[in-house]
Order: structure tokens, then sequence, then C-alpha cells
């Protein structure tokens, strides 16, 4: 056989042994899943209370001051959830009073938080119950209070109020204390819908 044929016949037999190799590590590269450094970070929905201080309607922010004297910004789209106005959406924080106390239900995208939902608390907003923890159940949207005559009522959370974490409403059941909670709920169609707790300090 010609000296010319022969390496043509090893390159042939060589790219037929190397193209099982290249096609599996293909499907590795492939398959591998990203690091987690490389996944976006979860937006899991935080609550901040504070005083309002600023309303931007034009550039669709809200700045927030917190009892540390902080001020925290916070994007807004046109779909805000507002609870506890006299009016829908963002046109309750129209004319609403510097100083007035809220709720920001918010996450975080890159450098923006951006704010989801806002409670209007106090005399302009949500009624508020006082009492202890006597059952919470996240996955169900639930939790019951036990009022200081010894009833108890069971309240329905919105998704929100559902999704954010006992750390920051400064609950541990765990520790088995009884825990003396706020609860800040609207009154629909005859339902108490709790959109946010905290610890009473």
């Amino acid at each position: 056989m010609p000296r010319s044929t022969r390496h043509s016949c090893h390159r042939l037999a060589t790219g037929l042994r190397l193209a099982p190799a290249l096609a599996l590590g293909a499907v590795l590269i492939g398959s591998t899943p990203a690091h987690s450094q490389d996944r976006p970070p979860l937006q899991e929905p935080i609550a901040l209370e504070g005083a309002m201080k600023q309303f931007y309607r034009a550039a669709n922010v809200v700045v927030v001051t917190t009892v540390d004297g902080m001020e925290h910004v916070y994007h807004f789209t046109k779909d805000l959830i507002v609870h506890g106005g006299k009016k829908p959406g963002v046109d309750a924080l129209e004319g609403l009073r510097e100083g007035t106390t809220v709720v920001i239900h918010y996450t975080n995208s890159g450098t923006q938080a951006s704010a989801q939902e806002i409670d209007l608390l106090g005399d302009q907003g949500l009624k508020i119950a006082e009492g202890v923890v006597a059952g919470l159940d996240r996955r169900q949207k639930e939790i019951t209070i036990r009022f200081a005559n010894g009833e108890t009522e069971t309240l329905q959370m919105t998704t929100r109020a559902a999704a954010e974490s006992d750390a920051e409403a400064g609950i541990d059941e765990s520790s088995g204390e009884a825990v003396r909670i706020v609860v800040y709920y609207s009154d629909e169609a005859g339902h108490k819908i709790a959109h946010y707790f905290k610890k009473k300090s």
C-alpha cells in the first residue's frame, strides 16, 4: 500500500476512535451544573418598617427612614400594591404625610431594591391586633394568635407575609418561650388578612 494511503487510513482510524470521547466530553460539559456564584441570587421577599420620607411619583421612587435614622430608597412599578390606603394602588401614596409608618415588602435585584407591596400602618392604615403566637403555618399561610382573654383567632396571611422569614419578624418558636407579636391586618369580606407581623418589643 502506498505510504500516503497508509497515512490517510491511520488518520481516519484515529478520528473514529476520538469521536466518541469528544462527543462524551461535549455532553459532560453541557450537563455540568453552574457554580453557585454563577447563579442569580434568590429574590426572597423582605419586610422593612419605617416612616415615609419622600414619594417621587414621576421617578417611581419612595424614600423611607428607619428608626436608626437611615434612609432607604425603593423603586416600584405601576403595579405596586398598597394596603391600608384610601385610594387604590400608587394613588394611595399621593399626599401621604411625612412620617406615616409604612412597611415595605421588597426584593433585592442587584444593587436595586424593588418595592412589591407597601402597607400603611397606624391611624391611616391597617388595623392592629396584639397577642401571643399560638400557631404559625407558613405553608397554609395561617397565623394563630392567643389574646389576653384566652381566646384564639386564626388569620390568613398574604403570600408575601407567609414567605418572609421568622428572623425578619423577630420570632423564634424553637426557643419554647411565648412570643408576643403585633399583627397588622385588613378586614376583607369578614376575614382578617395578616399583611405583616413582628415581635412586640
